[in-house]
C-alpha cells in the first residue's frame, strides 16, 4: 500500500479514433488555447500526504513528499515515510526507485502507466495528445456530459454525469483536469480508482495547482495529499530525473 501511493499520483498511445466527439475535443482545445504562453518549465512541490486504512475512514499513517515536475513528462518523487526514504524517478512511461537501503531498480512498465501526476500540467501537450492519452486508459471520447460542481461548470469526457464507474476525465475551462477515473491494477488488485483535484490556486499566469488531491480505490478513500508549497521555474537542475545519477 505504502509503495502504491507514489505511483497513484505521469500512457501508451492508442491510433486517433476519428469518433471523437466535437463537444469534447473543443473543450480540450479551449483549455489548452487559454493557456497557450505560459511558460512552466518545472515545479518544486512540497506535500504532505496521509494513508487510509482499507476502510476509507481511518487514517493509518502519514509522511512528507517533495514532488519535482519536468513538463511534459518527466518528475521526481522524494518521500519519507516513518522514517524511511523513497525516491521515484519517472521519464515517460519508464519509472526506476532508489528504496530505504539505496538499491533502486526500475519498475514494471505498469507502473509507469499508474502514474497520473502529469495531469496537472496536461496543457502542454495538444488537444489531440490528451485526448489519445486519455482513450488509452479507456476514456469514450464520443461521450460527454456537462455538470455543475461547486457552482462551476464542468464537461466530463468518456461517461455521463450518473456514470460514476466508468473511466472519464472531468475537465473544468479554467482548473483543467479536476477528476481522473480509470480502471487500475494496484498491489490488491484491480480497481477503480478515481482521483479528485481540488482547492486550486493560481500560480503563474493563468495557471491553477490543486493543493488537495484524493486518491479513492473502489469509492474509499486511499490517499490524501495536502500541498504545503509550490513554486515556478527554478531551473531545476537535470540530474534530478536522470536515471543513472539515481543508481550512483
Amino acid at each position: 500500500m505504502r509503495r502504491a501511493c507514489g505511483a497513484l499520483l505521469v500512457a501508451l498511445l492508442l491510433p486517433w479514433s476519428a469518433g471523437i466527439a466535437a463537444d469534447a475535443k473543443s473543450v480540450v482545445e479551449a483549455y489548452v488555447a487559454r493557456l497557450a504562453g505560459t511558460a512552466i518549465e518545472d515545479l518544486s512541490v512540497v506535500q504532505a500526504f496521509t494513508l487510509y486504512h482499507p476502510d476509507g475512514r481511518q487514517p493509518a499513517v502519514t509522511g512528507s513528499q517533495r514532488l519535482f515536475l519536468k513538463p511534459p513528462r518527466s518528475q521526481r518523487l522524494e518521500q519519507d515515510l516513518e522514517g524511511k526514504r523513497e525516491i521515484r524517478v519517472t521519464v515517460g512511461d519508464r519509472v526506476w526507485i532508489r528504496q530505504p537501503d539505496g538499491r533502486t531498480y526500475e519498475a514494471p512498465p505498469s507502473e509507469g502507466r499508474r502514474d497520473r501526476v502529469h495531469l496537472l500540467t496536461a496543457f502542454q501537450g495538444g488537444a489531440g495528445d490528451l485526448l489519445r492519452e486519455w482513450q488509452s486508459a479507456g476514456v469514450r471520447a464520443d461521450v460527454s456530459d456537462e455538470v455543475t460542481v461547486g457552482g462551476r461548470a464542468v464537461t466530463i469526457v468518456g461517461a455521463k454525469a450518473g456514470e460514476r464507474d466508468r473511466p472519464a476525465v472531468w475537465v473544468d475551462p479554467e482548473y483543467g483536469v479536476v477528476r481522473f477515473i480509470a480502471r487500475e491494477r494496484l498491489p490488491q488488485g484491480a480497481a477503480l480508482v478515481d482521483i479528485v483535484f481540488s482547492d486550486h490556486r493560481q500560480l503563474v499566469d493563468r495557471f491553477f495547482y490543486p493543493y488537495r488531491q484524493e486518491v479513492f480505490a473502489e469509492g474509499k478513500l486511499l490517499v490524501l495529499v495536502a500541498v504545503r508549497s509550490v513554486t515556478v521555474n527554478t531551473r531545476l537542475s537535470p540530474d534530478l530525473f536522470d536515471p543513472e545519477v539515481l543508481k550512483r
